[in-house]
């Protein structure tokens, strides 16, 4: 049944019957993380970098009610042109399915559609994570459970900056989900190298974090990883700048009265004009790294 709801492209699909290393790519970046045409090159680059590593890329996005796992161009193509694009998590993943929906797919969603396909490794830019204010909206993001019981390793800077860091890590540490620093002893703070979050895991290399996944999958602790990579320092942006415009923009979007899935697109807007596009540039730089990142792991997983 399942295969009625899933389509895997034709080079995903002999990668993985041939047991070569696959890396899964998400689609929010392109239809609600980032602003055009940054989504589409960005997007196209993440794919390339996986490929440079060895690896073959799996961008995974819901087109038309089916579930597709390995776009091409001209399908990433889609996903910009198309007007009304859902933000898809596992809440309403089924409903999208059914109902003919195209959308981009969260972390969440994107692990749900990874484990589906088969595929172990999956890069992204942040994730989801607890809101500011959460003691009072109770918004917390649905990819925290979803590291908890779905075994997929995600590669990221950390939780998206506009977060609350340490209340993240908590919750993480509640689940049991590993955040496993590599090359790094401090939480990365998406657009910043520090975050002030000392790591209790961490891996000096591809090769000692590989084994750490390996461990975990022998042991039969289920649900999955966080490899958490700082940013590129030359595009990564001071910690001290970025929360001077959280907070504007925080400011500025509860004097709106924005709430739900329009917040955060709209704090990433908000948040890359005050900062004169560093922040935009930071994201695309860290995407870009994380996917490379990414396709050095999964080879390293395969060998």
């Amino acid at each position: 049944m399942m295969l009625k709801w899933i389509s895997i492209s034709a080079d995903v699909d002999s990668a993985l019957s041939e047991g070569r290393p696959v890396v899964a790519l998400e689609s929010t970046l392109i239809t609600h993380g980032l602003p055009h045409p940054e989504n589409y090159q960005c997007a196209i680059s993440a794919q390339d970098q996986v490929r440079a590593e060895g690896a073959v890329p799996a961008t995974i996005a819901v087109l038309a009610g089916r579930i597709r796992v390995g776009l091409d161009p001209s399908e990433i193509n889609q996903l910009v042109e198309t007007e009304e694009c859902h933000k898809l998590s596992r809440h309403d993943l089924a409903t999208a399915c059914a109902k003919g929906l195209t959308g981009g797919t969260t972390v969440a969603a994107t692990m749900i559609c990874a484990r589906m396909a088969g595929i172990r490794i999956f890069a992204t830019g942040g994730i989801g994570g607890v809101h500011r204010g959460w003691q009072n909206s109770f918004d917390i993001s649905a990819d925290l459970q979803e590291l908890s019981q779905t075994p997929v390793t995600v590669v990221c800077s950390g939780a998206k900056s506009l977060l609350d860091l340490p209340a993240t890590m908590e919750m993480l540490e509640t689940l049991g989900v590993p955040v496993v620093g590599l090359g790094t002893r401090e939480l990365p703070a998406f657009f910043s190298v520090e975050s002030g979050i000392p790591l209790h895991q961490w891996a000096d290399d591809i090769a000692e974090a590989a084994q750490i996944i390996q461990a975990r999958q022998q042991l039969t602790l289920g649900g999955g990883e966080l490899v958490v990579v700082p940013p590129p320092p030359a595009q990564a942006v001071p910690r001290q700048d970025v929360e001077q415009w959280i907070t504007q923009a925080v400011s500025e979007a509860a004097a709106s009265g924005l709430a739900g899935k329009t917040v955060t697109p709209y704090l990433l807007d908000r948040i890359a004009a005050l900062s004169g596009g560093a922040t935009l540039t930071a994201n695309i730089a860290l995407i870009k790294n994380n996917a490379a990142v990414a396709g050095q792991l999964a080879v390293a997983l395969q060998t």
